[in-house]
């Protein structure tokens, strides 16, 4: 069976055109923000300079507990991440216990706090961080979860059908790799989209497959509706705990979660990445420690449990089944959480250059069907939307970012609510670029926005060395080497963008010669170009 225009390459042109168009702009925000959450510790870091890294556990450790058993002595639970060489400190949580006529409160923006590397409580600004990243790659912003991940489901499903069958489709796939032919327009556009899509092929199916893994309880339920009766069914075969105990309201010191930290990592052979208290204070209070995610391929981290206020171990977790390795394991290939500082940098270029995939594949759609236009100068209205479109999230998305850095730099420190304001920021940018796109023609269009974040990211590191102590060269000097590595990053993107919109100002359209081009379908044209 041949899609439009007859034989298996040109109908598999067909569905990679079509699968790449249809959802390439929510694949473009998917790729970009997770590309960003590969650095997500760091940018935590890089968004609260106030912070100063921590060479030693033991007094931040010490210090959450302090913190903890004097502001919240009576929560019902206390989780704390534990620092590594990442981070900059422990970030801390608590539950308090439910009021019984009260609402349940969902929020935890007014139960949380960072201990700093002095192990005393840090005064840093109000900042997402990172972690806006992680979460924008599946959850989006605005939207409730639930349709954001169906969203962003459906669009790693389509990427994975525009891989398999632009794979089919380009027989000269790896020759084309070696081929960069420069200021030929749509062939430059196809040279470039080719070059960057099989440098990284096997990045992209492993983090386009996993990615779904991720979502398989979401987009395919059936084994979990034929299997178990509830969430909480389900939820306890995949992360077995220790059994839960009530409340005895007799007052009771808890043990020193440093020491059994100790003994976590002792027994783990390995590095503890969170501590999760039960009842503190109590004399059935209950401490589990998990491993640290960075200290394996498998997010499902073994964790044990113990007793709080004698120390004693009174539960590990069971060795996980086959299926839950498995899930484990493709969630820890797509995070990528395990890797080293070498892997985590190809991570992240390879994430790049799927951006640039996705980007430069949107573009090209417009740029082939330029010159079969009627009259190019007035193109119908499905044409003007994807150009309006790409212009506004290809270019529009990295300017919204770039607008968020500085606005985590420049905002009142005092300004109230002011994370959302950081990410609200970001998205009046974006908005702004979507209506110059309306407004100018495409070319300037492209050249404003591509100018503009370029100098806003290049601009950014020496704001850092003027204005924080957390420069580049204050970076180097401490051997604070990925501090150092996001401000270069950013100047080498920087002057990336700056290049783009300097050639694209510059650029003057060449005709393209059609030839006999109306005798063929549109599929065989896919296909041959």
């Amino acid at each position: 069976m041949s899609g439009p225009g007859g034989g298996l390459r040109q109908s598999q042109a067909f569905l990679h055109s079509w699968s790449g168009l249809l959802l390439g702009w929510v694949l473009f925000i998917v790729f970009v923000a997770g590309t960003l959450a590969f650095y997500r510790d760091g940018l935590n870091r890089w968004m609260r300079p106030e912070l100063a890294r921590g060479e030693q556990r033991a007094p931040v450790i010490a210090g959450a507990q302090r913190f903890l058993a004097g502001r919240a002595p009576d929560a019902k639970n206390w989780f704390i991440t534990l620092p590594n060489t990442s981070t900059a400190g422990a970030q801390l949580f608590w539950q308090p216990e439910p009021v019984e006529g009260q609402p349940r409160r969902r929020g935890r923006r007014d139960n949380q706090a960072i201990i700093g590397a002095d192990g005393e409580p840090a005064v840093v600004r109000e900042t997402r961080g990172g972690e806006f990243f992680y979460r924008m790659h599946f959850d989006l912003h605005y939207l409730p979860v639930i349709w954001a991940r169906w969203l962003v489901g459906l669009a790693a499903m389509a990427m994975l059908v525009a891989i398999l069958s632009g794979i089919v489709t380009h027989k000269k796939i790896f020759k084309d790799f070696f081929t960069m032919r420069r200021d030929r327009g749509q062939r430059s556009w196809l040279d470039g989209h080719n070059a960057v899509a099989v440098l990284a092929l096997p990045f992209h199916l492993m983090i386009t497959y996993t990615g779904l893994v991720t979502l398989m309880a979401l987009l395919m339920p059936w084994a979990v509706v034929a299997n178990y009766t509830d969430d909480q069914a389900l939820s306890d075969v995949l992360f077995p705990f220790a059994e839960q105990v009530e409340r005895s309201n007799t007052r009771v010191p808890l043990h020193d979660l440093d020491r059994l930290v100790e003994d976590a990592e002792r027994r783990f052979g390995a590095p503890a990445g969170a501590v999760s208290v039960d009842l503190p204070g109590d004399a059935a209070a209950r401490v589990t420690i998990s491993r640290a995610p960075t200290s394996m391929l498998s997010t499902r981290t073994p964790s044990l449990t113990y007793d709080g206020v004698s120390g004693a171990l009174v539960w590990e977790s069971p060795a996980p089944g086959g299926a839950a390795v498995t899930a484990g394991a493709m969630i820890g290939l797509h995070a990528g959480r395990f890797a080293d500082d070498g892997l985590r940098l190809v991570y992240f270029l390879c994430g790049v250059a799927g951006s640039i995939m996705v980007g430069s594949g949107l573009v090209l759609w417009t740029v082939k069907r330029r010159a079969r236009l009627p009259d190019p100068a007035r193109p119908y209205f499905g044409f003007r939307l994807v150009e309006w479109l790409n212009i506004g999230v290809v270019g529009g998305f990295p300017l919204g970012i770039a607008v968020l850095f500085w606005a985590n730099r420049l905002l009142p420190l005092g300004m109230k609510g002011r994370a959302d304001w950081e990410i609200h920021v970001m998205f009046m940018a974006w908005a702004a670029v979507l209506l110059v796109a309306a407004l100018r023609s495409p070319k300037r269009a492209w050249t404003i926005t591509l100018g503009l974040t370029g100098a806003l990211l290049a601009a950014l590191p020496a704001y850092n060395m003027i204005a924080t102590d957390r420069g580049i060269g204050a970076a180097l000097g401490q051997g604070d080497h990925l501090l150092a590595g996001i401000d270069a990053m950013m100047l080498v993107f920087g002057l990336a963008y700056l290049v783009g919109a300097r050639r694209v100002g510059g650029h003057r359209a060449q005709p393209t010669r059609v030839r006999d081009k109306a005798h063929r379908s549109p599929a065989a044209l896919e296909a041959a170009e």
